[in-house]
């Protein structure tokens, strides 16, 4: 049963639950937790959205593709030469006559065309034919015949070469190369004191092989610079000579070896086939 007080004006009243002061303060405190949390929330603005910063480019080179360019350089250029036989009779000298040798030097220049592939990562292949014209000029006197001078002249070189190579670098390669090599040559002996051509043979065609290697820096897209080293030989060859103007009543077969060096510097434009350089992020 419930106990009734009386009110001050005689009325019955119910007894109300008093509150600790340990209720008044948990109270009080969360009320002042909430009203900071809700002040603080409202006061911090949402932060604009940045991009991350890029990473630098890394550049990718690709020597897939054909190529045209120019080359200059020096070229060198050695002949030895035996009188073997009497080019009207055919009679053969026993022994050979000593016609001596003599290496010449002289400027060159030409252009080249090829083609590369690029595999297993750093490795290239290609094939490549290549021109080179001048005038390697070169003198001596015939060894068993001092009277007389030998004059030869190496004009046009040609080598068509497969090469392989080695990226260092992405952008430098360096290769070796070898292949088949062809000259034009011209030759003239004629007298010393009174100076007549006695015999000549000119526009001599020679084969031969030839191997090289060089470096190439591929500098910007598309363009490379290189530096190579080649050799050529073009073994011996009986080459019959034919009379000069108001010479003896015979000419000679002449046993004529022939040996070409050559260093070029040069550019290359490359068409690539997989595309040019490209830069991945």
């Amino acid at each position: 049963m419930k106990k009734l007080f009386l009110g001050a004006g005689g009325g019955p009243r119910a007894h109300k639950h008093q509150q600790s002061p340990l209720q008044k303060l948990l109270i009080a405190a969360s009320i002042i937790v909430l009203s900071a949390a809700s002040v603080s929330a409202a006061d911090l603005a949402p932060r604009p959205y940045t991009k991350a910063p890029a990473m630098a480019p890394v550049m990718t080179y690709n020597w897939t593709g054909c190529y045209i360019g120019g080359n200059v350089g020096g070229g060198w250029a050695r002949t030895n030469q035996f009188a073997v036989a009497d080019a009207s009779t055919g009679d053969v000298f026993v022994p050979p006559i000593n016609y001596g040798s003599s290496q010449g030097n002289n400027f060159i220049g030409g252009a080249q065309i090829g083609c590369d592939y690029q595999f297993a990562g750093n490795w290239v292949a290609g094939v490549q034919g290549m021109f080179d014209f001048g005038n390697v000029h070169s003198t001596h006197r015939l060894t068993d015949v001092p009277t007389f001078v030998s004059q030869n002249k190496t004009k046009d070189m040609f080598t068509v070469t497969a090469r392989v190579g080695y990226l260092l670098a992405p952008q430098v390669l360096a290769y070796v190369k070898g292949g088949g090599a062809f000259a034009r040559t011209d030759h003239d002996i004629s007298g010393v004191a009174t100076f007549f051509v006695s015999e000549n043979a000119n526009g001599v065609n020679r084969q031969g092989w030839t191997v090289g290697g060089g470096l190439e820096w591929m500098f910007a897209p598309g363009w490379s610079v290189f530096g190579e080293y080649n050799y050529m030989d073009f073994g011996q060859k009986d080459i019959p000579f034919i009379l000069g103007p108001g010479a003896g009543t015979s000419a000679d077969v002449v046993r004529t070896k022939l040996e070409v060096q050559q260093a070029l510097v040069g550019v290359n434009y490359k068409f690539s086939w997989g595309g040019p350089l490209v830069a991945r992020y």
